[in-house]
């Protein structure tokens, strides 16, 4: 795997910066992505709607990439929202483009790859967790491991990515 720090020098020196405000939305669910974000700074959530509920499944912080797995590799509209959560400086670049150096550049293939499979590793964990244990554990092992999340995400959002009611994760909260 390239040097880490050397692989984000050249991705800030080659994609668009931008700064955006918290609630901004980068993909729309049912729209096409026409980018991939790199997160320098700020964290994002994403999300779909479920009957006019939004269901929270994942969140992003620095040095994750954001954008749809279902337009990036298959054309498809996006199954997600993916929104700022706070003021956030981002690097993108357009999907083609990424698509072409992710073909033509050997670094960049082999950092693509590096990045999704720990994105699989990540998302099995969170399908195993949801199936095995409480809505107690799950909030648990999410203060152990992953803080800055309960630092700084919203509560309501937090409870949706556990699957349960704000309610809910008030009552585990204020458990000893």
């Amino acid at each position: 795997m390239p040097d880490a720090a050397d692989f984000v020098d050249r991705i800030k020196s080659a994609y668009t910066r931008e700064e955006l405000p918290a609630k901004t939305l980068l993909i729309g669910e049912g729209n096409q992505a026409k980018k991939l974000f790199y997160i320098d700074k700020g964290c994002c959530r994403c999300w779909f709607n479920n009957d006019g509920v939004e269901v929270t499944f994942q969140f992003l912080f620095e040095g994750s990439f954001a954008s749809s797995f279902e337009s990036m590799t298959l054309g498809q509209p996006s199954w997600y929202s993916i929104e700022t959560l706070e003021p956030t400086v981002v690097y993108s670049v357009p999907l083609e483009r990424f698509k072409n150096a992710r073909e033509n550049n050997p670094l960049a293939k082999a950092s693509y790859i590096h990045y999704i499979e720990q994105r699989l590793m990540d998302f099995q964990k969170l399908f195993v967790a949801h199936i095995k244990d409480s809505p107690e554990k799950r909030y648990r092992e999410l203060l152990a491991h992953h803080p800055e999340i309960i630092r700084r995400i919203p509560q309501h959002y937090i409870a949706s990515f556990l699957g349960i009611t704000s309610v809910s994760l008030s009552r585990i909260r204020n458990r000893k």
